[in-house]
């Protein structure tokens, strides 16, 4: 994980998962996570950049 994607990750979770894996479904997990609840967007992102 770069230290753009760590601010990315914080700041626009579902751009840093886009930037990781693509439009795929945890890019609209994190989206819908994100746009509901900031906090689990965050946690999520981190969780898919990191595995």
């Amino acid at each position: 994980m770069s230290v753009i994607q760590i601010i990315l990750a914080i700041f626009l979770p579902p751009v840093a998962v886009a930037m990781g894996k693509g439009l795929t479904s945890a890019f609209w997990i994190n989206l819908i996570l994100t746009i509901l609840f900031f906090i689990p967007g965050v946690i999520h992102a981190f969780y898919v950049l990191t595995k």
